[in-house]
């Protein structure tokens, strides 16, 4: 890994050899010519699935897979590279549904499932020609897994699942999901099990479209499961096993969303830095008020000191390492940042902040489901003390 300082002293940039330079590159022209001239459109409409298409053509769904299921094979800093590019754009939910197909959704599949499955949802997924959702929370359960209540009961040649799952981002579009359930108890513990489960199955519903505070341009819906049967090959991995599943899928989810979290911070910082040199105040731009000046140094720092620790624990990732702990630091640490230098970087705007027009206002409002998606602040404080042995 090396550094390498780059525009004129704002921010340093950790650049991991010359392919993912050059990915960086194909990334941000994609962005700028698909992304970037649609956002307003899609902030009021959603965006199309066609983008998704566009992004399997380009690839950019499989830099970290293997090239059987038509993945680039590269490692876990492409896939980070692809997710900072794509959060730049200044379109955050369009970046938090691409980062569930790309890496939360589909990873799963790599790891737990069959040949059959890998064939008939992680390719397709990775061409952008089957959209994934995530099926973990519910109406009664989110950060309490235990409390889950969606069912699976075993029959003839599969399984019954009743229950409810809601907050499912791509939950509108999605063409399957991976739907943790509750398939029975061992020592008074529940037991759960995770099941690749098709939306056209009969008595799966798609519930209203939730309205949000931000990520306007994502889908997020609640999904309703009446007597849905699905075949034994629906299974993904062990049955029972399906917690430990989860808790794994769940430290891959927590570092790319830091990894989104650390690049929004960015664009928020690019933002005020900008915003400070061109408006005038007083006869004098805003940069050269000390109050602001102090503002942006220290919205510099923490998104460096941000930068620093999700770098450093995802080169640990990447070697396989277990990190729960550096990865709830690195989640907590960034999903803070994010919304606090998006919350200063409005406040440098002024009134013009608040207006919707100026895209800090739609960063504000977006970077604060960070510090809930994929388990609160308070998750990751007592994740990081259980490791402390507190």
């Amino acid at each position: 890994m090396k550094f390498e300082k780059v525009k004129d002293g704002i921010q340093m940039k950790y650049e991991v050899m010359e392919n993912h330079q050059q990915l960086r590159k194909t990334v941000r022209k994609f962005v700028q010519k698909e992304i970037v001239p649609n956002i307003e459109e899609w902030e009021k409409n959603g965006f199309p699935n066609e983008i998704f298409r566009k992004m399997g053509q380009m690839g950019l769904f499989g830099v970290r897979y293997p090239e059987e299921y038509g993945g680039s094979n590269m490692d876990y800093f492409a896939a980070m590279t692809v997710t900072e590019e794509i959060a730049s754009s200044g379109c955050a939910g369009l970046g938090m549904a691409f980062n569930v197909q790309a890496l939360m959704a589909t990873n799963p599949i790599l790891k737990f499932g069959t040949e059959e499955q890998k064939q008939n949802y992680l390719a397709p997924s990775i061409a952008g020609e089957k959209i994934a959702a995530l099926g973990i929370t519910e109406p009664s359960a989110g950060s309490d897994v235990a409390g889950l209540r969606t069912t699976a009961t075993k029959t003839d040649g599969g399984w019954i699942i009743n229950g409810s799952k809601v907050f499912i981002t791509n939950g509108i579009r999605a063409d399957y999901q991976i739907l943790i359930a509750k398939t029975g108890e061992k020592n008074g513990r529940p037991l759960f099990s995770i099941f690749l489960v098709d939306s056209n199955l009969e008595g799966y519903t798609v519930g209203r479209k939730l309205e949000k505070v931000g990520m306007h341009a994502s889908d997020t819906a609640e999904i309703f499961l009446e007597n849905v049967f699905v075949p034994d090959s629906a299974l993904l991995g062990k049955e029972g096993e399906g917690f430990k599943q989860l808790m794994w899928q769940l430290n891959g989810e927590r570092l790319i969303q830091a990894t989104a979290c650390v690049a929004g911070a960015q664009r928020c910082l690019d933002l005020a830095v900008q915003y400070a040199k061109e408006r005038e105040q007083f006869g004098r731009s805003l940069s050269k008020n000390q109050v602001l000046r102090h503002y942006l140094a220290e919205m510099n720092t923490e998104v460096e000191a941000a930068r620093a620790l999700l770098y450093n624990t995802a080169a640990h990732y990447d070697k396989g390492e277990v990190l729960v702990k550096e990865i709830s630091m690195a989640k907590l640490l960034a999903s803070k940042v994010y919304y606090e230098v998006a919350d200063k970087a409005l406040q440098i705007h002024g009134g013009y902040g608040y207006m919707n027009e100026y895209p800090i206002s739609r960063e504000w409002r977006d970077a604060r489901l960070m510090r809930i998606g994929g388990g609160t602040d308070e998750v990751q404080k007592e994740i990081i003390a259980k490791e402390m042995d507190l």
